[in-house]
């Protein structure tokens, strides 16, 4: 199972988090999207999962802080303690062994991430 992981400011918009899994993605298929919890219900992420039609994973902020991930990001780990949200996401959504396709990739206005990851579901 593939799992795209995101991270994404306040001000994103569906086009970016939709450029950032074009980015990460290619076309390889993705079985579910994943994000926090507590910003799973923002309007444009929202718009976006609606506009893919797949299963939706709210991570919980504990899950995030214990995913090891590929990138070291110093705003992410002061504001989410983890070093990506997107690569966390992706992997704290599946089962113990998941591991990162890629390190994450960043939309060209800089407001969304998007990271991988492949292993078997929870």
């Amino acid at each position: 199972m593939i799992v795209a992981g995101f991270g994404y400011r306040g001000t994103t918009t569906p086009e970016a988090l939709t450029e950032a899994l074009r980015l990460a993605a290619g076309t390889r298929p993705v079985d579910a999207i994943a994000t926090p919890a507590d910003k799973a219900e923002t309007p444009a992420f929202q718009s976006f999962a609606r506009a893919l039609s797949l299963p939706l994973r709210r991570v919980p902020a504990q899950a995030l802080e214990a995913a090891e991930t590929l990138t070291q990001s110093s705003i992410s780990l002061s504001a989410r303690g983890t070093g990506s949200v997107a690569e966390a996401s992706a992997l704290a959504s599946l089962a113990p062994g998941a591991r990162l396709l890629a390190p994450r990739v960043i939309s060209t206005d800089r407001s969304a991430t998007c990271a991988l990851a492949e292993g078997d579901p929870l």
